[in-house]
């Protein structure tokens, strides 16, 4: 394991004394007998705060004594309280990599590595993070490079991420992640990029995305001082780019969490969140972005965090710009010009996220097993819109987990007509409050019955979007094998039944004349989503209809 130094800067304040010589005893360290296991040879790694050492199946992580204003690791205590903090906030998201605080002792010029709980240390002279190797192949970011990614692995991400947002900390009554603080470090990107520029052209786009940032900060304080009071400040990882998250043994791994500064993790979720589409899209990868993004709100239901969203994306990208314009100021020659296209990417990315976008309403018609979910998903990504599927939210509005199998009755409980009413309903809503957040929004239901559709109609109406109707189309034999199939499987939100899908086909209401209008006719049987996607990029070209 390699870790990275950490991108934002922040002011940190710790008593100071003098500390032994680090550099003697990393030299001693790279004795393999100075391990408490197998040990061939010592490699060592060096960053800006920390030195890592690659022992045998061991990697030990040793903070620098150094204090750089916005992290100070400059006494042998605070070097301790923050390899605990690393090892306590990791263990959530990493258990299997991080395992321990263990103390250096002897003399600098003959260290040795043992446990806490060993008499020696006592007179510890330093502390490390023990914890597990593992091939940097691994890394997602590299296996994106190498085309090894799938929607697989983003789909996990999403799980593991949700996962943990749920059962992590939440602010309740501290500063962390009010508006004030929130715009610190907002503020704190465009002032420590601006001395580094020159040209008027670079000084201008800065001016306006630093303009744009403190005038949306402004408009959305009240909703960030909401969601601090609701518990959605919560302590999260804080650095949740690909660089730190690893594929192994079949699992999503994320690791090197910012322990150093409490303000940089106790943050709104979305702004954790943000990273990561942010860093897809930065990789070249905008459509997995967006499906990591639906597939994350689809299990929380935290669509009331879309307002936040694009000020959140844009301060992602600033900070991925500044660290790129110092890495450029401290270089030269072919590193200086990667960092300045590195800059030049993220500042144009973050500009991408201050223009509007074209909203629109699309809803489905057709039957269980029709193709909607597996059609739409493609859409998700390709259109950058969310997805609201009736299952999922029919099963939340019940506090239930879209996976859950409830083995409801046909036509009863979670399944009765007025349960049905209610997911529509609250699918209105969220359709709502998606829209005028500004993302196109796809309503993922059999809506076989024609008010309901008319419903829909009106919202699109009344928002002055586009309305389309996906009227997806099978032949009945190919219907039931689907259905059967799943169901079988138990792994979708859908519990539909034969039984239920033979009551949707005597009960579905077609499209009347006028609906035909907004409708594409999709058969999933025959069109390949590419078929699909253009089709739909026809109909949205022309706009509100």
């Amino acid at each position: 394991m390699i870790p990275k130094a950490k991108d934002t800067p922040v002011p940190a304040q710790a008593d100071k004394r003098s500390d032994p010589d680090q550099g003697q005893v990393l030299r001693g360290l790279l004795d393999p007998q100075c391990y408490p296991h197998e040990v061939a040879a010592v490699e060592r790694i060096e960053t800006h705060i920390s030195t890592v050492l690659l022992a045998g199946a061991y990697a030990y992580k040793i903070k620098k004594p150094v204090d750089m204003g916005f992290l100070d690791f400059s006494t042998l205590a605070l070097r301790h309280h923050y390899c605990e903090e690393e090892l306590r906030l990791n263990r959530r998201l990493a258990p299997g990599l991080y395992l321990d605080v263990v103390a250096i002792v002897g003399g600098a010029a003959a260290p040795r590595i043992v446990a806490m709980d060993d008499p020696l240390a006592a007179d510890a002279i330093e502390f490390a993070v023990k914890m597990r190797r593992f091939d940097q192949s691994a890394l997602l970011d590299h296996m994106l490079d190498r085309g090894e990614l799938t929607p697989h692995h983003i789909d996990a991400l999403a799980e593991t991420v949700a996962g943990f947002h749920a059962r992590i900390a939440r602010a309740g009554d501290v500063d962390h992640g009010t508006p004030e603080r929130i715009a610190l470090p907002m503020r704190q990107n465009f002032s420590q990029i601006r001395p580094l520029l020159s040209a008027a052209g670079e000084i201008a786009e800065l001016d306006a995305l630093e303009s744009w940032s403190i005038a949306r900060h402004n408009e959305l304080a009240p909703v960030m001082a909401a969601r601090h009071s609701a518990g959605d400040v919560r302590e999260c990882h804080g650095d949740l780019h690909l660089g730190n998250i690893t594929w192994i043994d079949g699992e999503i791994h994320v690791f090197d969490c910012i322990e150093f500064n409490p303000e940089l993790r106790w943050i709104d979720v979305v702004n954790e969140v943000a990273f990561t589409v942010m860093d897809l899209a930065a990789r070249g990868r905008p459509d997995w972005g967006a499906r990591f993004l639906n597939a994350y709100l689809e299990i929380t239901g935290d669509y009331a965090s879309l307002r936040l969203l694009p000020y959140y994306l844009v301060y992602r990208a600033m900070v991925r710009a500044k660290v790129a314009r110092i890495r450029a100021a401290q270089t030269g020659g072919e590193a200086q010009r990667a960092a300045l296209a590195d800059y030049a990417g993220h500042i144009r990315l973050a500009r991408s996220y201050t223009l509007p976008r074209q909203a629109a309403l699309i809803i489905t018609h057709g039957v269980s097993g029709s193709g909607k979910s597996t059609a739409t998903l493609p859409l998700v990504e390709q259109l950058g819109a969310l997805r609201l599927r009736s299952d999922v939210e029919r099963k939340r509005l019940h506090g239930l987990a879209r996976d859950a199998r409830t083995g409801t009755p046909l036509g009863t409980g979670l399944y009765s007509d007025a349960a049905s009413m209610d997911t529509y309903v609250e699918l209105g809503s969220l359709a709502v409050r998606t829209i005028e957040a500004g993302y196109p929004v796809i309503v993922d239901a059999t809506f076989l019955n024609a008010a309901r559709r008319m419903a829909f109609r009106a919202i699109a109406a009344d928002l002055k979007v586009a309305y389309l109707i996906l009227d997806f189309v099978a032949d009945a034999a190919e219907l039931r094998r689907r259905v059967s199939q799943r169901q079988a499987q138990g792994k979708d939100a859908s519990e539909a039944t034969l039984a239920v899908l033979e009551r949707q086909l005597r009960n579905d209401e077609p499209l009347d004349a006028g609906e035909s209008d907004y409708a594409i006719v999709i058969d999933t049987q025959a069109d390949t989503p590419a078929d699909i996607l253009a089709r739909v990029r026809v109909r949205l070209a022309r706009g509100a209809v």
